[in-house]
């Protein structure tokens, strides 16, 4: 063993939450011989999994630790300290726990932002890039039971500086540290990298959630594809308008059809079937959500981008009226079901009729204000900041 690796065998990581994510990286870490601790909410759910251990079934090897570190985040106040945090929390609660972990970092010790959305570039904002690293999760997982994860893919974790300037030695050493118990890859792209994730975010996990299907189920109903791809391709307009290239992740971020919606076929399926084999059978993170009646992250995802298309001046009606939908959802106003894709493509359609035809590598941009309504979904969908669809203008790419 090298000295560098004998050096790397003394960092100590604390986990933050233990829901499927943390619960899986957790086990194959701990699996693999590296110092994990983890931290969750109270004292009780903190013996549980002291009593439970972490067992992973499913995709990959099966793991069971029976004895594992665990604690509140208060426990480990001035008694422990970690070079690396991993924040593997929603999004909502990373924001709000991240700054109580800096006194827990080990000299030039960083967290660990591992949300869904732009949240590690917004912590690095608010705590300083020096103080937080970013990464996107690919590994699809379920909680099904007290420290029990079933694994539905093989996927990895990406990591990266939350500034631009390359891949740092930290990075490195966080990689190598992780790569003992699962796949990770390094980029010198995360805010790419980011975006790549909040494509799929935006339009295989919403959907998943908002059908209560899996991507293959809902693909194969009648509006399933058109929806995926209206919701995909607003993303995808939206990043390149802020002047982010998503970088490749499972498939090459833009699709084959773009900007040409009448590209052949068959090449616009064998991009959807490589998306297909990793996230096509998993269950929806914000499916499980919905279902444990807990808030859903779909403000830091469709609802991001919808916000950040306004600034920009992109048109994003899908987006938006899947962030209301979502909404309801939550509120138990209505149910998932495949019917809701129908909701959505009336939607679509009622702004396809008032775009006027443009040259598809263009960028729909408005400016004004107006109010439209489709059965029970608020107007907000079809607006972007007070803006009129019949004043568009073109922006060139």
């Amino acid at each position: 063993m090298s000295r560098n690796e004998n050096r790397y065998e003394k960092d100590r990581i604390l986990i933050v939450g233990v829901g499927a994510l943390g619960g899986t990286i957790a086990a194959r870490a701990l699996n693999a011989g590296l110092s994990v601790f983890m931290a969750v909410r109270n004292v009780e759910m903190a013996r549980s999994l002291r009593f439970s251990g972490l067992r992973i079934s499913g995709a990959g090897a099966p793991i069971v630790v029976p004895a594992v570190k665990i604690a509140t985040i208060e426990q480990y106040r001035g008694i422990e300290k970690f070079n690396f945090i991993l924040l593997a929390t929603k999004a909502h609660e990373a924001l709000e726990l991240a700054p109580q972990l800096l006194d827990l970092l080990q000299p030039a010790g960083a967290i660990v932002s591992l949300q869904n959305g732009c949240v590690p570039l917004m912590l690095a904002a608010r705590l300083g890039s020096e103080n937080v690293l970013g990464g996107i999760s690919n590994l699809a997982a379920t909680l099904v039971g007290p420290g029990r994860f079933e694994q539905r893919n093989t996927g990895n974790v990406v990591l990266g500086e939350t500034k631009e300037g390359g891949i740092s030695e930290r990075v490195t050493r966080l990689a190598e540290l992780l790569g003992k118990g699962l796949e990770v890859r390094v980029t010198p792209n995360l805010r790419g990298i980011i975006w790549s994730k909040l494509l799929i975010n935006c339009s295989a996990t919403t959907l998943g959630a908002i059908t209560g299907k899996s991507m293959r189920e809902y693909l194969r109903s009648p509006f399933g594809k058109e929806v995926f791809l209206r919701a995909y391709r607003e993303v995808l307009a939206v990043a390149l308008a802020c002047g982010v290239r998503p970088e490749k992740m499972i498939v090459e971020p833009i699709p084959p059809n773009w900007p040409d919606e009448g590209a052949p076929e068959p090449a616009l399926d064998s991009w959807l079937g490589k998306l297909l084999k990793v996230y096509g059978d998993g269950k929806a993170s914000m499916l499980q959500d919905l279902e444990r009646g807990r808030r859903t992250e779909i403000d830091f995802i469709n609802g991001y981008v919808s916000r950040l298309a306004g600034e920009v001046g992109v048109l994003t009606p899908m987006n938006s009226a899947i962030v209301d939908l979502v909404h309801q959802l939550e509120q138990k106003l209505t149910l998932p079901s495949l019917q809701q894709l129908d909701r959505l493509m009336a939607i679509g359609s009622h702004c396809d009729e008032g775009v006027p035809s443009h040259d598809k590598s263009r960028l729909v941009v408005l400016s004004a204000s107006s109010s439209f309504h489709a059965e029970g979904i608020s107007e907000r969908y079809f607006r972007q900041s007070g803006q009129k669809i019949e004043d568009a203008e073109e922006l060139p790419l």
